[in-house]
């Protein structure tokens, strides 16, 4: 190669390899039936700088790719020609496509997410996603349920539900560092996650949960009505001294420190560690609302990209440690979701 790789997409049936490279291009191989050699076909050049994501489509016969030239493109198999570019305000850095529809999801490192409409030469934007305060590091698109689940920086996890068209979002909180790799198993309803602090989470995605509420705004504490640093009037008038703004991650409201003093976990809105709530909200959450709703962990390495085969209830992950390991994950495929797994 002439330039380390950044990335990759293989197609099982056509054994069709492409590599995406620093340097921006990506190369197109043929794999053996052996798997003994590999052909090259042609080199595409998508991007100005580094490929983060790259998918195939056999249908269209497009090579679909992101790129830290802040673009995603879309170019024919066939010809190796450009058909489109659409540009980012920041780095593209992930990547899920809708098959049928010809959607495409990108993330990027400002924390939005792009739906864009591709066609031959051309492309619309739908909508743009908002919700996470990191760049986006993951992302996993479940065309049957139409869902898009996406993985931060900011270790958090957010469901989009897309085919709802209601804008509904459920946040999940379970990790300590940043969400590196995403897989949402269909049949069982669970979400595995891999964060790069080797954080392995399974999420119960067949319950019912709460929405996170959108955090309000106030000059004063909603709770005791003491006025925030800011509210210049209101100390004058009350002469006392303004305090700090904070929100319950239950009703969303602002408060001060004392009206908040407690913390709680609350798994049904995705807070799996204990978070702040308001004195109200602690009190009327009840010690089955504490219950989790994952399971945790340790991968033992840092873990930079995960993938499953669910038909073998494998997972495979690598890390920052040149370490790759296969896990057994057959108790979690099995919906046995207080069994732990091991390595093989």
């Amino acid at each position: 190669m002439a330039s380390p790789c950044s990335a990759m997409a293989y197609h099982h049936d056509s054994r069709r390899i492409f590599v995406g490279q620093d340097n921006g291009a990506v190369m197109e191989f043929h794999v053996s039936e052996d798997f003994n050699k590999m052909n090259f076909i042609k080199t595409y050049p998508a991007h100005q700088n580094r490929v983060s994501a790259i998918i195939f489509s056999v249908a269209a016969e497009w090579v679909i790719s992101t790129g830290h030239d802040k673009c995603v493109s879309w170019m024919c198999t066939r010809s190796g020609n450009m058909l489109g570019r659409h540009f980012f305000t920041s780095w593209a850095s992930c990547l899920q496509y809708d098959y049928d529809t010809q959607y495409a999801f990108v993330g990027d490192y400002s924390g939005q997410i792009t739906l864009l409409k591709l066609e031959q030469n051309s492309c619309s934007v739908i909508t743009t996603l908002k919700g996470h305060e990191g760049s986006i590091a993951c992302l996993w698109w479940d065309p049957i349920q139409r869902l898009l689940f996406s993985g931060a920086s900011d270790n958090s996890i957010i469901m989009w539900d897309i085919g709802g068209r209601k804008g509904r979002t459920l946040l999940l909180q379970g990790h300590h560092d940043r969400v590196q790799s995403l897989c949402y198993l269909q049949l069982t309803r669970q979400l595995v996650s891999c964060s790069s602090d080797g954080g392995i989470a399974v999420w119960n995605m067949d319950v019912s949960r709460e929405e996170a509420p959108q955090w309000l705004e106030s000059d004063s504490c909603q709770k005791c009505e003491q006025p925030f640093f800011w509210n210049i009037k209101q100390m004058w008038d009350t002469k006392t001294l303004g305090l700090r703004q904070h929100h319950c991650r239950k009703c969303g409201q602002a408060v001060c420190g004392k009206c908040s003093s407690k913390r709680s976990s609350y798994p049904v809105m995705g807070f799996e560690f204990q978070v702040r709530v308001c004195d109200s909200c602690y009190d009327s959450i009840k010690d089955e609302d504490r219950t989790s709703l994952a399971t945790f962990h340790e991968g033992k390495h840092n873990i930079t990209h995960m993938s499953m085969d669910v038909a073998r209830g494998l997972m495979v992950t690598c890390g920052t440690d040149r370490i790759v390991k296969i896990w057994d994950m057959t108790p979690v495929v099995g919906c046995s979701l207080a069994t732990g797994f091991s390595p093989c």
